[in-house]
């Protein structure tokens, strides 16, 4: 036998209390005539001999233990175990076990622990008093029968003694018949008892009970008996809502009576668990497991029907997808494939695989493609529960689909794009859909996920596929409410430059945030790619002027967008940051805060503590070169004065290391430092540009799906007008106020030339000393860094060893110098 799941090995506990190895050989479970119910059968992997026979005893405590063994007692001395080779071959034989018993295969022993005690207690009790004496089923017997029932209980025996008794002698339908008696006499008393009667057998918790009262027969008047809660002044009418409210609906015809009728008693059961009993207490909490066992094994086998029947299921996906469905039709198709997705969440792992590579191979990705574009609010979140199912069973299974999809459709029909399409127009205040959706893309995206195979990498084709046709649409509405266009009227918020978020509002605040998320997450784990983008589209630049909107959380995500970059320590990130002079509006937002220690503030030290301590010399300089000043009165904190350390104790070695050079060499000094640029890199940051205003780099050639942009984005896009020139230089500027300013030009050329890097000027003028009429001073400090080439090799870097003396006012130690005009 080939099948290693059902390998075993049989011990049996010896007299020393060690195990003893009966031989290795392969396990099934079957119906044996002889002894007449479902057993274990071990036969030997040499001969096929019988190694083990053994009934499944439903009252027999078996053990699962270690994932792969399952542990049990014949008799009083006689203990067996089975030894799995693999996991799965042990789940399954214990979910045989635990449905024969009627038990939720998630336990890890069948039935309740007995106390000695007790166990002892009725062990001494004659055999005449096996079974527990039933009443009479009379009228004037059922205040007798409500208090055997309840007071047993409290005590697993007698429980099973009570379950043993009332099914040897059929008392269940004779309880029913009484109820229907007491219903036409109106008998209310009699009503009540019977209420407490049928919830304690619900309670015992036996499967063999709950074979009876859930069959057609007697259901409904079960359901009755739960009417008459002694605690309510006015019985429920859940009947009434089972036969005349509730609906069954058939998107398709169903043939199969036997699977109609398992239907309808898996709700009515399910109906009883969730609506009439009372929520279980932490005591009662076992009491009702087996009732949860029969409605999962009931839910097992509808799957398994439905799944089995492909005639239905072709039928069910040719009417979702024709075009001449109606509306009202197309909903409960998608309805129905929702509950069945969600019924399948019950089957076991190699079952649930089946059924869902059954659905794949329907067609479901297709239909959900086309359901999840209509209008209906309601087909669109079931197609959306639908989807989130298929990502969960199998991400690679979707990004095939769409990979191959993009070989034949244009790319805003594409099923990524209709998902982030929804994400980006929900109308819910709160983006409920939007979150859902949001976290579907991450799954799909994470390379954790993705399977590196020797013939094909997946995780290097499908980021290529997605930042080619997916990418612009999910920043589309980031960069459209980043704009540099002049402000609109409206809920606008509007930064020292000119910049809008248009409209900042709460819920394209929240949107906003959503998107930096998933682009946050895309810088932690693509690099290369995220990296490209980034540089492309000036990405960084954009983002960072949502530091100005109203909305804190929008404020921090974009901060904690900035961090992760720089969490990444990589050069070419630094330079970029350098070269734009991005941390500008960082600066603004911590000096804008004022006094107020909130997370805005801890956030923005902590970026700046981090670039200490990690010790990033570039960063360390241009902070320190061109905003320094600005900072300088911040105390509370050491963070901005480690930062001028750490940049002076580097000056200070670079000017030893130029000490050390002969003379006639310092004119020629030219070294490569270890953390310099690629030779691309450094090109890239050096080479000429042509036209003022242009991107940091030349911007990639639009996508079609860029080009024309679906038309449930226009709300988020505007025509971006001509932008105008620019300064190529940071000029000097001087405030009508005091405190520092500092100015930046919002195109990439002009905040480096090609012949000289990061050349920065930086005012600062300080207010009139007060009424005695003396006059302001205005100090003007300029840094000029200076690239030199002879050859392939590059400069270092000059810092000016000797600097003016500056000549300070005094200001209000109360306020903070702002940046930003």
């Amino acid at each position: 036998m080939s099948d290693t799941r059902r390998r075993v090995k049989v011990y049996t506990l010896n007299e020393d209390r060690q195990w003893d190895d009966r031989g290795t050989g392969h396990v099934s479970s079957t119906y044996v005539d002889r002894l007449k119910g479902m057993s274990l059968l071990v036969r030997a992997e040499a001969d096929g001999s019988l190694l083990l026979e053994s009934k499944i005893n439903p009252n027999t405590a078996y053990q699962k233990q270690q994932d792969t063994l399952i542990v049990w007692s014949e008799a009083e001395n006689y203990d067996l175990a089975l030894s799995f080779q693999e996991k799965a071959g042990c789940d399954e034989i214990w979910e045989k076990i635990c449905q024969v018993q009627g038990k939720d295969p998630s336990v890890e022993v069948t039935q309740d622990p007995i106390d000695e005690s007790e166990e002892e207690r009725f062990e001494e009790m004659p055999e005449t008093s096996s079974l527990i004496d039933l009443p009479d089923c009379e009228l004037g017997k059922l205040e007798e029968i409500a208090d055997l029932v309840t007071s047993v209980l409290s005590s697993p025996i007698r429980r099973e003694k009570l379950a043993l008794a009332l099914e040897n002698e059929g008392y269940i339908k004779k309880l029913l018949q009484l109820f229907q008696t007491c219903e036409n006499l109106d008998n209310t008393e009699g009503l009540h008892h019977l209420y407490e009667i049928i919830r304690g057998i619900l309670f015992l918790n036996k499967a063999t009970l709950f074979e009876v009262m859930f069959s057609d027969e007697c259901i409904m008047d079960v359901v009755g008996c739960l009417e008459y809660d002694p605690a309510l002044a006015q019985p429920k009418r859940h009947r009434e809502f089972l036969t005349k409210t509730a609906k069954f609906k058939e998107v398709i015809p169903i043939t199969d009576s036997e699977l109609r009728q398992k239907i309808h008693q898996t709700y009515r059961v399910q109906y009883i668990q969730d609506v009439i009993l009372p929520t279980p207490s932490v005591f009662e909490d076992n009491f009702l497991s087996t009732l949860t066992s029969f409605i999962f094994f009931n839910k097992v086998e509808i799957v398994s029907m439905l799944q089995e029947d492909e005639k239905f299921l072709s039928e069910v996906f040719a009417q979702l997808t024709d075009e001449a469905t109606d509306d009202d039709k197309r909903r409960e198709l998608v309805n129905f494939f929702k509950e069945f997705c969600a019924f399948s969440q019950t089957l076991q792992p190699q079952n649930r695989d089946a059924f869902f590579k059954t659905l794949a191979n329907l067609g479901i990705l297709p239909a959900l493609e086309i359901v999840m574009g209509m209008d209906d609010l309601q087909v669109r979140a079931a197609a959306t529960d639908i989807f989130s199912y298929l990502v969960e069973f199998s991400p690679s299974m979707v990004r095939e689909f769409v990979m191959q999809e993009a070989q034949q459709s244009d790319d805003d029909i594409l099923l990524i794009n209709v998902v982030i399409e929804q994400m980006i127009c929900d109308t819910d205040p709160e983006l409920g859909g939007a979150v859902q959706l949001m976290g579907l893309l991450r799954t799909l995206i994470d390379p954790e996920n993705m399977l590196a195979t020797a013939n094909k990498t997946e995780k290097s084709e499908f980021l290529n596929f997605f930042y080619n046709h997916c990418m612009q649409v999910l920043t589309a509405p980031l960069l459209a409410n980043t704009s540099e266009d002049e402000p609109d009227k409206g809920d606008t918020a509007v930064t020292s430059k000119g910049s809008t978020i248009c409209p900042d509002n709460y819920q394209t605040a929240q949107l906003l945030a959503l998107i930096l998320e998933l682009l946050t997450f895309c810088v932690e784990h693509h690099t290369y790619h995220i990296k490209n983008y980034i540089m492309n589209k000036d990405l960084l630049r954009r983002v960072l002027i949502l530091m100005n909107s109203k909305h804190t959380f929008l404020a921090l995500c974009a901060l904690r967008f900035m961090r992760r970059i720089i969490g990444l320590k990589d050069e070419f990130y630094n330079r970029y940051i350098i070269k734009g002079n991005l941390f500008e509006p960082v600066i603004n937002a911590l000096l804008d805060n004022g006094t107020r220690y909130n997370l805005l503030n801890s956030a923005i030290i902590e970026l700046f503590e981090f670039i200490r301590v990690e010790d990033i010399k570039s960063l360390t300089a241009n902070i320190v070169e061109n905003f320094y000043k600005a900072l300088e009165p911040i105390e509370y904190v050491q963070t901005f004065k480690g930062l001028k350390t750490k940049y002076e104790q580097e000056k200070d070695r670079q000017s030893q290391k130029l000490n050390s050079v002969p003379s006639i060499l310092r004119s020629n000094r030219f070294r490569r430092d270890a953390r310099a640029l690629d030779e691309d890199e450094e090109l890239w940051f050096n080479e000429e540009e042509d036209e003022e205003g242009e991107a940091v780099v030349p911007p990639v050639e639009k996508s079609k799906a860029e080009d024309d942009f679906p038309d449930s984005y226009e709300k988020f896009m505007e025509t971006k007008k001509a932008k105008e020139s620019e300064d190529k230089e940071n000029l000097l500027k001087r405030t009508s106020v005091g405190g520092f300013k500092f100015t930046f030009s919002h195109s990439g050329s002009s905040a480096n030339g090609a012949n000289t890097a990061n050349s920065k000027s930086v005012a600062a003028q300080t207010p009139a000393a007060g009424s005695n009429g003396s006059s302001s001073k205005n100090i003007s400090l300029t840094t000029t860094v200076a690239s030199a080439k002879q050859g392939s090799l590059i400069g270092l870097v000059d810092y000016p060893d000797d600097e003016e003396e500056e000549e300070e006012e005094d200001t209000s130690p109360r306020k903070r110098p702002r940046l930003g005009s």
